[in-house]
């Protein structure tokens, strides 16, 4: 079996020929929020069963699709639904398109997600600013042999999401009307939602919202030297003193309503991207 890199530069290859000028951007959307990406101009789109070595997306709402183009001022490089850990999809199988991305040259990423609120200032609908994370996946993509042609072998996570970037989508979200919030997403494995014990045990250790993606593919960002940003739609509150059932057409509802607002967010911060 090839190793990650190599499909990952075989891949990258692949999406090099279709192209002419390389992206240096990367967008991954997550649930419901593939839409968030219609302000892209088009120079190359395809399926992702297309895609030589590409997992396929099997999740309600995730598209499956890549899109390369203009989006304002930059070239990105999009991707229309992510992969899962509860999938069946290993942390190298997760993270896949990032090693893609960090062959084709991309140097900052920007990951959504929709996510439940633990902080009860917040409401459904909010968007949320990732400033760290807690990973309770049990699992990490750089788990095994490390190549250090791509990264160190212990790369620091002091800083996961860039200061710089987290400030130029706080600056759109006032721009635009947008309230913006800010906190930390904790990652789990999923897909059965949360208990009540666990939103209290989650709330304990100082998590702001909730949700089963993004923390992988972080990881694997850090360590492939990029600069991120992480946006999460809040999709529903969690009262653990008065729980109510959570139902997925709701949390799929509530993020592709959102869509408008994180596209005008990611718009603004990659026109301010050198």
């Amino acid at each position: 079996m090839k190793l990650t890199k190599e499909r990952a530069v075989e891949t990258a290859s692949f999406i090099n020929r279709q192209i002419s000028d390389l992206p240096v951007v990367g967008i991954l959307s997550g649930t419901g929020l593939g839409n968030s990406l219609q302000s892209i101009k088009l120079s190359f789109s395809c399926e992702y069963s297309e895609i030589p070595n590409f997992p396929i997306a099997t999740v309600e709402s995730h598209i499956g699709r890549l899109l390369i183009g203009g989006f304002g001022k930059q070239k990105v490089i999009a991707l229309q639904g992510r992969f899962h850990l509860y999938e069946g999809y290993s942390p190298s199988e997760v993270t896949f398109p990032i090693r893609v991305m960090q062959a084709l040259g991309v140097k900052t990423l920007i990951l959504t997600n929709a996510a439940g609120g633990l902080n009860q200032a917040f409401s459904p609908g909010d968007i949320m600013v990732i400033t760290d994370h807690i990973n309770l996946t049990g699992h990490n993509p750089l788990i095994g042999p490390n190549d250090d042609s791509w990264g160190s072998r212990f790369p620091d996570m002091s800083v996961p999401y860039d200061s710089k970037l987290a400030g130029s989508a706080a600056d759109a979200g006032k721009e635009e009307g947008i309230i913006i919030q800010k906190g930390i997403y904790a990652g789990l494995m999923g897909p059965s939602l949360e208990t009540p014990a666990e939103v209290r045990f989650l709330k304990t250790i100082g998590a702001d919202a909730v949700g089963f993606s993004t923390v992988q593919e972080v990881i694997a960002g850090i360590h492939a030297g990029m600069k991120i940003l992480g946006l999460s739609v809040i999709t529903n509150i969690h009262n653990p003193d008065n729980p109510s059932p959570s139902a997925i057409d709701d949390i799929i509802d509530t993020a592709v309503k959102a869509t408008p607002k994180i596209e005008a967010i990611m718009g603004k911060v990659i026109n301010k991207i050198d």
